[in-house]
């Protein structure tokens, strides 16, 4: 049986032990192909019981009181993260504020436990906020940011960085090296044992931002002897958009580290107001303040899932799927003009390929208005397609790969003359 045969697709969710997974999600169109899921997760049909039952039973009932019990969960849902998708031991994780605030928060306390040296390192392609902050840390403490410049193929093949190639930038002044875990853009999966080995070796810290990797690979951080990492849960997470993010301290390091926005959450005495801060002992030191109870309600409902399915087997229908969506590249797209962004190495991506095309934007918003296809659109060319392995089926690929093939063939993609909305 040929990929090409749609009963190729058929054979592999009748095999797939993750398919009745699919049922426990909000699905309005069945016909839609929603190959976003790296962008925004599905809504389980869980997450609408536990938020209402949340406000009605707990918020309504209980008002202020309830913080008796809820006072811990950003610790509690943390350790159902750490444990269902990053490889991470309890008291290790807090559910938390957002991804940017987390990152700001733990790029300043590495540098700061690291006085005199006067480096940080990341990279081109890394996400935009990531590289907002550095910048702005750099100038402000008047420190040398260097970008390695992965954009370029000449130095990095679909923006991969490498140990290899990282070490060409290294020495005894790097305070913070930060990369992403998957490429939010190319795709490409960084090995996280070689880097963090690498840059402990010359005695700095490294912060991963795992945005587009938890809930669709293992991450194993206690035994890579990661430093820090943050992520969203949003994505392959499914916990709803604007859920709240995690970090990740390894108890090794716990101690060493101060955080820089001293909330009163991370206080020592909490409830003693007291005039100085000492920060609590743990990752509750990390804390800055309230955590939002009803999006941990969603991030606990969606870990649980992940957590039950194992993230062995999720990673596996990731791996199966990008490769069906490479073969698919290769059989329909490659000859209609399109380039794969993404490596054919399972062991270098996640669970998104990138195509770039030239008319790129165009058939993005084309496949959403005629083909009933969300794939999205990054600059300069790509197109993002993903296989969010709970909700999504190999079927819903399958179709939305040959509805690339036919709108692509047809140039119905050159009716479109803009867009009216910012979000792509």
């Amino acid at each position: 049986m040929k990929v090409t045969d749609r009963a190729y697709a058929l054979e592999l969710d009748k095999n797939d032990p993750l398919a009745p997974y699919r049922s426990k999600f909000v699905i309005t169109d069945p016909n839609l192909c929603y190959l976003d899921g790296n962008s925004l997760g599905r809504l389980p049909h869980a997450t609408v019981k536990a938020v209402s039952d949340f406000v009605s039973h707990e918020w309504g009932n209980e008002v202020v009181t309830g913080w008796s019990h809820w006072i811990d969960e950003a610790q509690v849902a943390g350790d159902l993260v750490g444990r269902a998708s990053l490889g991470a031991a309890a008291g290790q994780v807090l559910v938390c504020d957002t991804t940017s605030v987390n990152f700001y928060q733990l790029c300043l306390a590495a540098i700061n436990a690291r006085p005199g040296r006067k480096t940080i390192i990341t990279d081109a392609a890394n996400f935009p906020t990531d590289r907002y902050i550095l910048i702005g840390i750099a100038q402000q403490l008047g420190l040398n940011l260097v970008i390695i410049d992965n954009e370029d193929p000449a130095i990095a093949e679909n923006e991969l960085i490498t140990a290899e190639l990282l070490e060409k930038y290294m020495s005894e002044d790097v305070a913070l090296v930060t990369f992403e875990v998957i490429q939010y853009r190319s795709g490409a999966r960084t090995d996280i044992e070689s880097i963090t080995d690498l840059a402990r070796s010359y005695g700095a810290f490294v912060l991963w931002d795992a945005s587009h990797a938890t809930g669709a690979i293992e991450l194993n951080f206690d035994q890579h002897g990661v430093d820090l990492a943050v992520g969203c849960t949003y994505k392959y997470g499914n916990a709803g958009p604007g859920s709240p993010a995690w970090l990740y301290v390894n108890k090794r390091v716990q101690a060493e580290l101060q955080v820089p926005i001293q909330g009163w959450f991370g206080n020592e005495d909490q409830f003693g107001m007291g005039p100085h801060f000492e920060k609590a002992q743990g990752i509750r030191g990390f804390q800055i303040a309230s955590p939002s109870i009803i999006g941990i309600r969603g991030v606990q409902i969606a870990f649980e899932m992940i957590a039950e399915a194992g993230i062995d087997v999720i990673a596996s229908k990731a791996a199966i799927g990008t490769q069906m969506m490479i073969d698919l590249y290769d059989e329909w797209l490659a000859p209609l003009g399109y380039t794969l962004l993404t490596s054919r190495n399972p062991k270098e991506r996640g669970g998104h390929i990138s195509i770039g095309h030239p008319e790129a934007a165009k058939i993005c918003i084309a496949l959403r208005k005629f083909a009933n296809v969300i794939p999205d659109y990054r600059t300069p060319n790509a197109i993002r397609l993903a296989i969010a392995p709970l909700p999504t089926s190999y079927v819903e690929v399958w179709d939305g790969f040959q509805r690339i093939r036919d709108l692509t063939e047809s140039r119905q993609y050159e009716e479109i003359q803009g867009s009216d909305s910012r979000v792509t």
